[in-house]
């Protein structure tokens, strides 16, 4: 069992240790319905599940609301069944967020939204910080960025505003994925 914090929520994970297959269904299914209390049919709710949700893998959920393409991808959790569990506990709160007037609508989309070339945004953040294709530490990341935020803020010397801009923007992308 583990305390975890995931956009502002804290639960407490129960790892799956057997029935990976239907946990995993059973995550997909609670998403489901958490989003079709927002009045988001099934058929605009995307959930593929793994072959083999044992393994370690990152779950992804994609939905469409008000034209807006909303996304929540999680993986640190390790194991695909424990990351869709995530991704629902997450969803499932935001959405009595928004039911009990807590949390406008359209907060709610901004948190959620996702370009449609999100992966391709991704690839160039992670070359634009000069880091590996496949790199997930948030604290090398994190390090990367205030080296390179150092070197090129625009009151030092050496300082290129432009090139401080794409490393903001870099590090946001990535932050925002793995956050």
């Amino acid at each position: 069992m583990a305390l975890l914090k995931v956009k502002g929520h804290e639960f407490e994970l129960h790892p799956a240790k057997d029935s990976f297959s239907r946990r995993a269904l059973q995550s997909k299914n609670a998403i489901i319905n958490s989003l079709r209390k927002l009045g988001i049919p099934e058929h605009q709710v995307e959930i593929k599940l793994e072959g083999a949700p044992f393994r370690t893998a990152p779950a992804t959920a994609e939905w469409y609301l008000d034209g807006h393409r909303l996304y929540f991808r999680y993986e640190a959790a390790g194991k695909f069944a424990d990351n869709l569990l995530v991704i629902a506990h997450v969803i499932e709160r935001e959405v009595n967020l928004v039911l009990s007037d807590k949390k406008p609508l359209d907060e709610f989309i901004s948190e959620f939204r996702e370009e449609n070339d999100v992966e391709e945004q991704r690839k160039l953040a992670r070359e634009t910080l000069g880091l590996a294709h496949d790199e997930k530490d948030i604290g090398t990341i994190n390090t990367r960025y205030k080296e390179l935020a150092r070197e090129h803020h625009p009151d030092k010397p050496t300082g290129n505003a432009e090139k401080f801009k794409e490393v903001n923007k870099a590090h946001k992308i990535l932050k925002r994925e793995l956050e």
